[in-house]
C-alpha cells in the first residue's frame, strides 16, 4: 500500500482535526485537507452542556487549538463549506459552492445532527444543542427563563438538567426511562443518578415519553407526555440524541447503516475512512458492528485512522470509554454496561458517594468498569475488561479485510 499523496478529511471537529494532527506527528508531509461545515475554528462538544453553558467558560475556551497551533499544521482548511456530496470511485468530495475537492485518500469525520422529534420543533423558546451557536443562544435564554423542561433523559439531557439547575432555573427533565442514564449506567447506579438530580431540586418525570408542545402566540408554554400530563415551561430543550450525518452520502455507493459502514480498520472503501460518531465499525474483540458517541472515541479513533492511512494495518477495538460530570459527581464508564448485568461495588461505598462498580455478565465475566467519584481507581479497574475487548491474534499472512 503506497501512502496517498493527499488527504481530505471531511468534518472539522474533534475527530478530524486528530487524524490532521496524527499524520503530522507521523511523519506524513503530503497536502491535507480539512473542510468543515461551521464558519469557525475546531472546538469540543463536551464543554457545551457544562462548562459553556454554565457561564464558567468563554466560548473562545472550548477551540481545541489556538490560530497558531492550526496554521503550524500546514493544512488546507476550508471552513464554512458543507460536503453534499461524495463519488466513493473516484474520491471527490462537491461541496454546498459547488466546489470539488478530490483526494487520494478520505476521511469521513461529519459527527451526527441533533434529532429533532416531531412536534417538537417550530416555536420560540425550543432548543437543541449540538454546536456552540446552540450552547450561546441556549445559556442567553436560560438566565432569563423561569421553568425549563428537558425532553431527553440521556447523557446529554441529564447533563443539561444538572446545569440548568446549578445556574438556578427551575427544571423538570422528562424521559421514557426509569432513571435517567438508564441505557448506560443500568438500572442500580441511574436511581442513584436520579437521586442525586432530585436532592438538587430537578423534577423528575419518569417513564414519561413527550408527545408534543403546548404553545401561545407563537411560543412554547410546556410539555405534553404521552400520558396526557402538561409540564409547564418557558423554554424546552430537546436532547433526544443524534443521527449520524450520512445524509450527503446517500448515493456514494458506500453502506450507511446508523453510521457509515466500516471493516475493523475503519476503512469504509477503498482509501475511504471514517472516525467519530459517524463511523460504524466492526469491532474484532466483540465479534460485532459498533458505533460510539464519545469524546475519547473520536480522537483514538482517529489516531487509528491515520496509522491506517500511512499503512500501518492496524484494527480498531478499544475499550469503549465515556465520562460524564453533574452535580458535583464525575462518572467514567469503561466498557458496555448491559442492563442485565450484575453489579458488585469492588471499592468504596454508596452511602460514601464515592465508588467502583463492576459489571457482571450470567458467567461472572467483567462487562463494564463504573467510576462514580474515584476516577483514579476506575481506570485501575479498567484492566479486568482488557482480554474482553481484546481482538483474537490474526495469522501473519492474513490479509487485511476489505
Amino acid at each position: 500500500m503506497s501512502t496517498p499523496s493527499d488527504v481530505l478529511v471531511v468534518g472539522a471537529s474533534a475527530a478530524g482535526l486528530a487524524v490532521t494532527e496524527s499524520l503530522r506527528r507521523k511523519g506524513y508531509r503530503g497536502r491535507i485537507t480539512l473542510l468543515g461545515e461551521e464558519t469557525g475554528a475546531p472546538y469540543d462538544r463536551p464543554p457545551l452542556s457544562k462548562q459553556v453553558l454554565a457561564g464558567t467558560w468563554e466560548a473562545e475556551r472550548a477551540q481545541l487549538r489556538t490560530r497558531d497551533v492550526l496554521d503550524a499544521l500546514d493544512a488546507e482548511l476550508v471552513l464554512g463549506e458543507r460536503a453534499v456530496a461524495l463519488d466513493a470511485a473516484t474520491r471527490t468530495v462537491r461541496t454546498e459552492s459547488g466546489t470539488e475537492v478530490r483526494a487520494e485518500a478520505v476521511v469521513l469525520a461529519t459527527g451526527l445532527h441533533a434529532r429533532r422529534l416531531p412536534g417538537l420543533s417550530g416555536a420560540a423558546g425550543v432548543h437543541v444543542l449540538r454546536t456552540l451557536d446552540d450552547a450561546g443562544r441556549l445559556r442567553e435564554e436560560l438566565l432569563k427563563a423561569g421553568r425549563v423542561v428537558v425532553v431527553g433523559d440521556g447523557v446529554l439531557g441529564a447533563e443539561i438538567a444538572a446545569t440548568a439547575r446549578l445556574i438556578g432555573a427551575d427544571v423538570t427533565l422528562a424521559g421514557p426511562q426509569a432513571a435517567p442514564m438508564r441505557a448506560q449506567l443500568g438500572g442500580e447506579v441511574a436511581q442513584l443518578l436520579a437521586a442525586l438530580h432530585i436532592e438538587h431540586g430537578v423534577r423528575l418525570r419518569r417513564d414519561s415519553p413527550v408527545d408534543g408542545l403546548e404553545t401561545a402566540d407563537g411560543r412554547v408554554t410546556g410539555v405534553r407526555t404521552a400520558g396526557g400530563e402538561v409540564l409547564p415551561a418557558d423554554l424546552v430543550v430537546a436532547a433526544v440524541g443524534g443521527t449520524p450525518a450520512t445524509d450527503w452520502l446517500t448515493d456514494s455507493g458506500l453502506v450507511l447503516r446508523d453510521g457509515v459502514v466500516c471493516d475493523s480498520r475503519c476503512r469504509a472503501a477503498d482509501s475511504i475512512y471514517a472516525a467519530g460518531d459517524v463511523a460504524r465499525f466492526h469491532h474484532e474483540g466483540l465479534g460485532r458492528s459498533l458505533r460510539l458517541e464519545n469524546r475519547t472515541n473520536a480522537t483514538e479513533q482517529a489516531m487509528l485512522v491515520a496509522a491506517n492511512i500511512l499503512g500501518e494495518d492496524r484494527p480498531y477495538s478499544p475499550v469503549p470509554y465515556f465520562w460524564t460530570d453533574q452535580l458535583g459527581v464525575k462518572i467514567q464508564v469503561y466498557g458496555l454496561p448491559a442492563p442485565t448485568a450484575t453489579v458488585h461495588i469492588a471499592e468504596g461505598a454508596v452511602e460514601q458517594g464515592r465508588f467502583v462498580a463492576r459489571y457482571l455478565d450470567d458467567e461472572g465475566r467483567p462487562l463494564a468498569v463504573l467510576g462514580w467519584n474515584m476516577p483514579k481507581q476506575a481506570r485501575l479497574h479498567r484492566q479486568h475488561l482488557l482480554d474482553r475487548y481484546a481482538p483474537a491474534p490474526r495469522p501473519e499472512s492474513a490479509a487485511a479485510p476489505r
